[in-house]
């Protein structure tokens, strides 16, 4: 597929948002850079409205839509940040958001939806049961789609954290983003790579749910992996979409177990000070663990969130 978002696009739509988004701190830590061994600087996307980076994606979906697509408002599927993130873009602009959540979805993303504002419909907790509650849904209400990441509006807006990133560090040798269904680590290589072409772009996964990592390496999209992960927001597949541009601009896909993810978060918390979600630590773990060979090199971490349920953190 060759036609995708470029740099460009994503400009245009770092223009298009940027009084609907915060443009999120960067922060360093030297005891972190000696755990490295490497000049670790974090995208603080856990400080983004919605507690996410996933606005950014559905501002700019929600921006582009028409006059008579708006009345007709929007759906979604999604476990939770882009739930919220959808629902607060639409009523940004008066829309209704109809949003599909698996059942197993956690409390506290179910009630931010609600708080934006968002209409949800509970589901079994499987792919084709969310995409055929959207369908009925969308059949019923006349509602636009906004996929979560198969969606080139979405991906653009998301590629917009990477390229504040870049502007904000002009020099990184690294870029490490999470990958899930592929939205941001696709508009982070898209724009990575239009602003700083030598940059390595490196994709961070559980290794509970490496799909992407199996995907890159078979050169074709494999199913999810049916383990659980504490990372939530990680379990979707890629879509065709997005696997073309992992293809094309991503250099390696690195995966953490569980344990390391606890152990990234668990230091982040302490040595940073700030409430980041585990699937933002699994961006953190593989630069901490020194295993995607940055030491002496300038890492830009994207840590896409902080929305967690603080009754049931993994800390002992």
């Amino acid at each position: 597929m060759s036609h995708r978002p470029d740099v460009s696009q994503i400009r245009a739509a770092h223009a298009r948002i940027k009084d609907l988004i915060h443009r999120t701190p960067v922060l360093t830590s030297h005891s972190l850079d000696e755990i490295a061994g490497a000049m670790l600087f974090f995208k603080c996307e856990n400080f983004q409205k919605g507690g996410a980076f996933k606005i950014r994606g559905a501002s700019n979906a929600v921006a582009l839509l028409s006059d008579a697509e708006l009345r007709r408002g929007v759906v979604t599927h999604s476990s939770g940040n882009h739930a919220a993130a959808l629902s607060l873009a639409a009523r940004q602009r008066g829309a209704k958001a109809w949003i599909v959540m698996p059942s197993n979805s956690p409390m506290i993303k179910r009630r931010a939806v609600e708080a934006y504002g968002g209409i949800i419909t509970l589901c079994e907790p499987t792919l084709q049961a969310r995409e055929e509650t959207a369908r009925r849904i969308m059949a019923e209400t006349g509602a636009v789609m906004v996929h979560p990441y198969d969606d080139d509006r979405v991906i653009a807006g998301q590629g917009t954290a990477a390229l504040e990133f870049l502007e904000q560090v002009p020099d990184l040798d690294f870029i490490l983003a999470p990958v899930s269904g592929g939205g941001l680590l696709s508009g982070t290589a898209i724009a990575a790579k239009g602003v700083r072409p030598g940059i390595r772009v490196v994709g961070c996964e559980p290794k509970n749910a490496d799909d992407a990592h199996r995907s890159l390496a078979a050169g074709s999209i494999q199913p999810a992996a049916q383990a659980v992960t504490i990372a939530d927001g990680l379990r979707a597949t890629l879509a065709e979409r997005t696997f073309a541009v992992l293809r094309e601009c991503v250099d390696q896909i690195a995966t953490v177990t569980e344990e390391e993810i606890v152990a990234a978060m668990r230091i982040l918390w302490e040595r940073l000070k700030i409430v980041v979600e585990p699937s933002a630590a699994v961006t953190a773990s593989p630069a901490l663990l020194r295993q995607i060979g940055a030491e002496g090199k300038r890492v830009g971490i994207i840590l896409s969130g902080g929305n967690l349920d603080l009754d049931k953190l993994p800390f002992g």
